[in-house]
């Protein structure tokens, strides 16, 4: 087999370097311990040899230091795969275990799927499903901590926020190269995307509308009140089980659609998302704009007072906190 012709090249490179390091201890290291009392010439031409040998040594090092680098994650993966593959879709006391990433990677390039891989149709698609999930998610969540069911939403039509569905997205593009690895990499690999996704929301609608939806700043090791260790660590958590457990879930279930549906309902989806974030932007912005006492003078603000009313918005964005710009402080401030 190929690999025992490689393991085969290893030791015989193994054997050369030995080789070398004793043609130093020979030949170069006695010269090197009389370089005290040489004249300047041989000095120079000792420290010419060692500079050469050192760049080629470190070249070698370089080079093996890639192989080996290789050598353990294809060695990670076929564990991986092993174990992962062995476990897809057993069934265990309440549910069936997820299906192995390999195994979904196989039927995908075996049926030529339209969402095969990452492509726009899976990434798409991927956005919206995100999107509702993490509202319906952390709707329940709220059922359960406190008793009552209250808005998640991030945009004016339907249960969707695109929050979790870029975070879905994120986690995926971050991710994928993993996807047949150690769950170790989907934990470290979530933790810096969700915090990196997580800071950059806050700072952006604090940016573009001096609004926050949420504050760490009462946790420890928090970073400016929009991220902390903890929540660092969900990220980390969700990445694996994302990863491991939803990803392979999603895209089996995506493999149900006929390639030509499967399009056709990708595009609809897109075109309603691109549409419903262009609306809430503009709603959000002129809901700001109205508790700040800022006139409807064109047509589109007149109509988004009409359609978004105060009263709407609040329902939609329950969590909505426009700090000292609120409407309260404006009042009181006339």
């Amino acid at each position: 087999m190929e690999t025992e012709r490689i393991v085969q090249l290893s030791r015989e490179l193994t054997a050369r370097i030995e080789d070398q390091a004793e043609a130093y201890q020979q030949e170069l290291y006695p010269r090197l311990a009389q370089i005290r009392t040489a004249d300047e010439e041989t000095r120079q031409a000792l420290r010419s040899s060692v500079e050469t040998e050192r760049a080629q040594l470190r070249e070698i090092s370089g080079a093996m230091s890639q192989g080996l680098g290789r050598v353990l994650e294809v060695t990670d993966e076929m564990e991986t795969r092993l174990k992962e593959g062995e476990k897809s879709g057993k069934k265990r006391r309440f549910f069936h275990a997820p299906p192995a990433n390999s195994i979904i990677d196989y039927q995908e390039a075996s049926e030529g799927y339209f969402a095969q891989g990452i492509n726009f149709y899976k990434l798409a698609l991927l956005v919206v499903a995100g999107s509702l999930a993490g509202v319906v998610v952390e709707m329940l969540w709220c059922l359960i901590t406190n008793g009552y069911i209250e808005s998640r939403a991030g945009l004016v039509y339907g249960p969707f926020n695109l929050l979790y569905g870029a975070g879905a997205t994120l986690l995926t593009l971050a991710l994928y190269r993993f996807r047949n690895r150690r769950s170790s990499l989907s934990f470290l690999g979530g933790m810096l995307i969700g915090s990196i996704l997580e800071y950059a929301c806050s700072w952006g609608q604090e940016m573009l509308f001096g609004s926050t939806s949420w504050d760490y700043s009462g946790m420890p090791f928090n970073l400016n009140g929009r991220i902390c260790l903890l929540y660092s660590v969900f990220w980390g958590v969700l990445g694996v089980f994302w990863m491991k457990n939803i990803y392979p879930r999603f895209a089996q279930l995506l493999l149900k659609l006929p390639n030509r549906a499967g399009k056709i309902v990708t595009i609809v989806l897109t075109v309603f998302m691109v549409w419903n974030c262009v609306v809430s932007f503009l709603a959000v912005d002129r809901w700001s704009q109205r508790r700040e006492g800022v006139p409807a003078e064109s047509a589109i603000s007149r109509l988004l007072d009409e359609r978004f009313p105060d009263e709407r918005m609040e329902r939609i964005y329950a969590n909505m906190d426009f700090g000292e710009g609120s409407a309260e402080a404006n009042r009181s401030a006339d």
